[in-house]
């Protein structure tokens, strides 16, 4: 998905910068983004990391001049039941996927701070909004990140900063085809270009327009 958002807001002038742990994937994406004729950078790290989050944030802040957007959208998705999961596949999945967030706002919020405005897209899940079998740790984590997304909305509006908490169902993301969550069918499964055209043209709202919260549906999948 974070390919697909990129992609698409380059392709409105938007200088591009991208994270991830696979360097080489990271940079093949940065070439393609500069061959659409903005600026783009990457930093490798691991998002459940503080002290790498901050200094992968800083570099691209660094080099591209500032940051205006976030995008929020690393996750992994460890499924089982609660008798066959470990705690420590548990702890991963929050460390992931909840301070993940936590980290990466945290560490763009004093440049949006310093500005007076900007955006941070938080990618929860419906799964966050009502829990199911075999996803107690994903959906826990994308319920916190919900209610964490929430309050950084309520705190930072007043600075000009709109947070948004998008809480997607299946998309036929590389992650959820790996679990077998969905067959990925382009033509009755969301695609991973139909949520980055929904976070574009969130983003391309007046600045007056905050959309707090909001889900996305496949219609028949």
């Amino acid at each position: 998905m974070g390919k697909a958002i990129a992609i698409l807001l380059a392709q409105e002038g938007v200088n591009i910068g991208i994270t991830g742990r696979n360097e080489a994937s990271l940079k093949s994406s940065t070439e393609e983004l500069e061959g659409l004729g903005v600026k783009a950078a990457y930093a490798a790290f691991d998002v459940s990391n503080e002290a790498e989050v901050k200094a992968g944030i800083d570099s691209l802040a660094t080099e591209l001049g500032g940051v205006d957007i976030l995008v929020n959208n690393a996750g992994i998705g460890k499924m089982g039941t609660l008798e066959t999961m470990s705690s420590a596949d548990w702890q991963e999945v929050i460390q992931t996927n909840l301070f993940g967030v936590y980290y990466a706002a945290m560490a763009v919020y004093p440049y949006l701070k310093e500005k007076g405005e900007g955006d941070i897209v938080n990618v929860a899940s419906t799964a966050g909004l009502k829990g199911g079998a075999h996803m107690s740790a994903y959906a826990a984590s994308k319920a916190a990140v919900i209610s964490l997304s929430q309050s950084m909305m309520a705190e930072w509006r007043k600075q000009n900063i709109r947070v948004i908490t998008l809480t997607p169902s299946t998309i036929a993301s590389d992650m959820s085809i790996q679990a077998g969550l969905t067959d990925g069918n382009p033509e009755k499964v969301l695609q991973p270009e139909d949520f980055a055209e929904w976070v574009r043209d969130i983003l391309k709202m007046n600045r007056r327009a905050l959309i707090a919260n909001g889900s996305i549906f496949s219609t028949n999948p």
